[in-house]
């Protein structure tokens, strides 16, 4: 499977954003479980076909642009306010960055460390696969000069309070399910969602400024845009009203472009147990 990786890295971004299209488009129709899952999230966000079409193959691209990103040489990616990150930089308190499932949230990390990450590095939290050698792969994708990797994981979590502390910046999509324990019940397009706690326990906690990013797909395959935004409100004192202020928050983004959300994402799902 390396080696299929491997290969799969040199394709041409049109090439590999074609196939993603395809793989989409075909897991959409073949698996009924997907698809009710996706039209049921679309339709919780009130979204009308013209809406949540394209997301059908941005879904697949997902998944088929991995090998590109992770093995293959760097790709364009334009910038839209990247004053936000130097100004939070320049602050020395620490940056939380969160995105969604939006878009091409794999570059967000990799064009941070690019441009940013020789002042200071970011360090994103993720979730280690279950196989092994897809673990040894993704491990050695996700450590590069300026990126940092930490697992969903105790020891990961101590690791983001430790970079914030330092200055440094840290990643997460807040729109994961968390393991149970590390979440509450809060409003996510209208119906109550397991949301994760971390990220507003890290800017609380460390007084980091709360920043969000997404990376969207250009048309034509022609790269990437990374979009920054404040959060543009204080976090409140009451865990579950921040937690809710973030959902809001990612709904927002979402809202920016539905057509490159994975709608297919079990965002409504029970919380698995790290037992």
């Amino acid at each position: 499977m390396i080696t299929l990786f491997k290969l799969l890295s040199v394709l041409p971004l049109w090439l590999v954003h074609a196939m993603g299209s395809a793989l989409g488009w075909l897991v959409f129709v073949v698996s009924g479980t997907y698809r009710h899952r996706f039209l049921a999230n679309a339709r919780q966000a009130h979204l009308g076909w013209r809406q949540w079409l394209g997301a059908v193959g941005e879904s697949g691209k997902v998944v088929a642009e991995l090998p590109r990103l992770w093995l293959g040489p760097a790709l364009p990616v334009e910038w839209l306010g990247a004053e936000h990150v130097q100004a939070a930089l320049g602050q020395g308190r620490g940056v939380v960055f969160l995105t969604p499932h939006l878009g091409c949230f794999e570059m967000t990390g990799r064009a941070y460390a690019q441009r940013f990450g020789e002042f200071q590095p970011v360090t994103a939290l993720f979730r280690p696969p279950r196989q092994a050698w897809l673990r040894e792969l993704v491990n050695c994708a996700r450590q590069r000069p300026g990126l940092k990797a930490a697992p969903t994981t105790l020891a990961g979590v101590k690791q983001l309070i430790k970079a914030l502390k330092k200055g440094e910046s840290v990643g997460l999509l807040p729109d994961q399910v968390p393991p149970q324990g590390m979440g509450v019940m809060a409003p996510f397009f209208g119906r109550d969602a397991y949301t994760m706690t971390l990220s507003v326990r890290l800017a609380q906690q460390t007084g980091a400024t709360v920043l969000l990013i997404w990376g969207e797909r250009l048309s034509r395959s022609r790269g990437y845009r990374v979009h920054v935004q404040p959060l543009g409100v204080e976090l409140p004192a009451v865990l579950l009203d921040a937690v809710t202020v973030i959902n809001q928050a990612m709904e927002s983004l979402i809202r920016q472009c539905p057509q490159q959300y994975v709608w297919g994402y079990a965002r409504y799902k029970l919380p698995r147990s790290e037992s």
